[in-house]
């Protein structure tokens, strides 16, 4: 297999970022430890370190040095290789790259940024480097304005030139392209070359391009006067305004940055003013040159306005100078942010094609699923079998934000539960897009009166009348939780502000256990710094009987094997084998004999202390030759208070991450999240729902 990748572009301005990105992501999601890898990189320009080495490092969590990520700056190479040094040049960057071979699973390697002037040494420079380092090669053409036929000249003569230096091209990425499947069929057919590299086309989103009002403050290292909330407006084009108000109106176009004198308080006022009208177009901002802020009296009148409505940003530059200087700026992805990354990611897995990619670079997996694999296969399954999750708690900000990445990155079609106004006003107000999200008020949905005469009908036993049912039904979580009852959604999750009891106890109501199961489970994904383990139960069975527990380890064994973890179950006590003995061990006894007898061909041992569960050196002393002792994956314990306070101790003391409770016994999916919950988690437990809701649909 290849261990290794050398991406890099073809020209200036290919979108080489947002494929890196996409790249990082399929490496992440099969290779236990992968490194980032620049040769070469620009001198830094806004910081004292380079963009997409920390843009990398700090979105994939890469354990890395920064001073490992590269060999030398651009200006150092070409002083190097102008004084004819240019093998010790080689030499170096090899031998960098050699130890992160040596201490990691892949490297990807990311090429020049071609920002000087040279852009035919930097690609040859980058050749050299690749064939020196002897790495299969990516190339990332930029499509942007290009016909078919443009492009197809310009991959020619690009492989005619690596060609020479016999470099293993394995993909080409046509970015920024409006090209038909047709068009790039032909390029396909077309192309002269020994071995047919993979060709992919992504389409251009100006949203990744496109500078923000932040890059902008950024690059000029500007002033945010009013607006700091607003600077991640996009910039489409820049309007240097020098007229009277009249005229200046007149220039006007959606996603402008107006450029203007401090001084000049009528261009100011006219330009917020625009944005408060509906009849002119949205700009994006407005860039006050020459070191001058608003007078006093400008302020008091923009300060009565409710927030400026766009962010005002002030230079010391004079305005020939600013724009000379944003006439060098681009659009570039930030390490913090959300919705690029997720854009530039949803945008790669959707046209390139990652299982080719993986046939060509990886033939191999590692064997242990570490929490970042783990995540990405989550979505990836998620993505494979879209299902329909409803959240209940649609106007909180945290469930609009994870609604925003999880439509981007396509995981699962959203319905959101709540005041239709209100939601779409907090996502507006958040700069979020749930376009493509379903909202539903209860009481005014029109399955309302069908969903109260159906919760009316289950629960008569109870006395419960359809002036009680219509009350329940208009709680947002008892209707969402019907519409997965209903088949209108298939899995619900809630718990971001409401708490564990109100979440699932609908779902008790009425959706009920599953045949065989006497009860409802939970567990726990631990995502240890290099293995995802499965803990259960730890919120929902004070004190289980043997029966239960047994219930419970094969639950649990079978939710292991829907995500992906390769289940080992150990039944946890005081006890190893018989080293212990007294009440609570005898009930971890029987319950491991009962489990054993219900599933004969699975690795179950029991009862078995945590250290010799989990450390392989403990479990030779404790219970040699054993299939589960000291390589278990799947730990179920005795009662609720061991296994609550044993997940938040392995939670704080060894840095991992909780996800869940995922709960399992349940009909139909659902699942309940933490009040203090991230965004993330909701982003993980939604994709959970999803995997659970595909796996019960294949079931039925």
């Amino acid at each position: 297999m290849h261990s290794s990748l050398y991406l890099t572009g073809t020209e200036s301005r290919s979108g080489k970022s947002a494929i890196t990105l996409g790249m990082m992501q399929l490496l992440t999601r099969n290779m236990r430890k992968v490194a980032f890898f620049r040769p070469i990189i620009n001198e830094p320009l806004l910081d004292d370190k380079d963009h997409d080495i920390s843009l990398m490092l700090q979105h994939f969590k890469l354990e890395q040095e920064y001073l490992d990520t590269f060999a030398y700056t651009l200006n150092e190479a070409r002083d190097l290789i102008n004084s004819g040094q240019r093998n010790l040049m080689l030499e170096n960057i090899l031998q960098k790259f050699k130890k992160l071979q040596n201490d990691y699973d892949f490297v990807l390697c990311e090429g020049t940024d071609f920002l000087g002037k040279e852009n035919a040494f930097e690609f040859d420079l980058n050749a050299d480097i690749a064939a020196n380092l002897g790495t299969p090669v990516m190339l990332v053409a930029n499509g942007n304005t290009k016909s078919a036929e443009d492009v197809l000249q310009s991959l020619q003569l690009v492989m005619d030139q690596l060609g020479n230096k016999s470099l293993d091209v394995v993909a080409v990425v046509i970015n920024r392209a409006d090209l038909s499947q047709s068009e790039r069929d032909e390029i396909v057919s077309m192309l002269k070359v020994e071995n047919s590299p993979l060709i992919y086309a992504l389409p251009d989103d100006p949203s990744i391009g496109k500078a923000t009002m932040a890059d902008v403050q950024k690059w000029l290292n500007a002033n945010v006067i009013y607006g700091e909330k607003r600077l991640d407006a996009l910039v489409d084009d820049y309007l240097i305004a020098a007229m009277q108000v009249e005229h200046f109106l007149e220039y006007l176009k959606k996603d402008q940055l107006i450029i203007t004198p401090g001084d000049r308080a009528d261009i100011l006022l006219a330009a917020i003013a625009s944005r408060l009208s509906a009849n002119t177009p949205d700009i994006s901002g407005v860039l006050l040159t020459g070191g001058i802020t608003p007078a006093e009296s400008v302020r008091k009148l923009i300060d009565g306005w409710t927030g400026s409505p766009v962010p005002i940003l002030a230079t010391e530059s004079h305005t020939y100078r600013t724009v000379q200087l944003l006439s060098q700026l681009y659009g570039r992805i930030e390490a913090g942010d959300l919705r690029k990354i997720n854009t530039a990611i949803g945008l790669f897995e959707k046209h390139v094609n990652a299982k080719e990619i993986g046939n060509r670079l990886l033939t191999q997996k590692s064997k242990r699923l570490t929490p970042m694999m783990f995540e990405f296969n989550l979505l990836e399954r998620a993505k494979a079998n879209k299902m329909r999750i409803v959240l209940a708690e649609g106007a909180e900000p945290r469930i609009l934000q994870a609604t925003d990445i999880l439509l981007r990155r396509e995981v699962a079609d959203i319905i959101l539960i709540g005041n239709v106004d209100d939601i779409k006003k907090k996502a507006s107000d958040l700069g979020l897009d749930i376009s493509r999200a379903t909202v539903i008020d209860p009481q005014h949905a029109p399955q309302f009166e069908d969903y109260a005469a159906t919760y009316a009908e289950l629960r008569k036993a109870k006395g419960v009348t359809i002036e009680q049912a219509r009350d329940k039904m208009a709680d947002p979580t008892y209707f969402a939780t019907m519409m997965v009852k209903k088949d209108d959604a298939d899995g619900m999750v809630s718990g971001a502000i409401n708490t564990t009891a109100n979440t699932i106890r609908p779902s008790f109501e009425f959706i009920k256990t599953k045949k065989g199961c006497s009860i409802v489970s939970s567990v726990f994904l631990m995502c240890l710094k290099d293995r995802v383990l499965v803990f259960g139960d730890c919120a929902v069975n004070p004190n289980p009987t043997a029966q239960q527990l047994a219930e419970i380890a094969l639950a649990s064994a079978k939710t292991a094997e829907v995500f992906g973890i390769e289940p080992r179950v150990a039944m946890l006590s005081y006890s190893t084998g018989g080293s212990g003995k007294g009440a609570d061990v005898d009930v971890v006894v029987e319950a491991t004999k009962i489990a054993k007898e219900m599933a004969p061909d699975l690795a179950l041992e029991g009862p078995l202390q945590y250290d010799a569960a989990i450390d392989p050196t403990v479990a030779l002393t404790k219970l040699p030759n054993s299939k589960v002792a000291g390589k278990a994956t799947v730990f179920i314990f005795p009662d609720l208070n061991t296994g609550n306070n044993t997940y938040k101790a392995v939670q704080r003391a060894a840095g991992a991450i909780a996800i869940g409770p995922v709960l399992q016994g349940l009909n139909k999916p659902v699942n309940d999240l933490s009040r203090g919950c991230l965004v993330p988690d909701i982003v993980n437990t939604v994709a959970i729902t999803a995997v659970q809701a595909a796996a019960e649909k294949a079931a039925q």
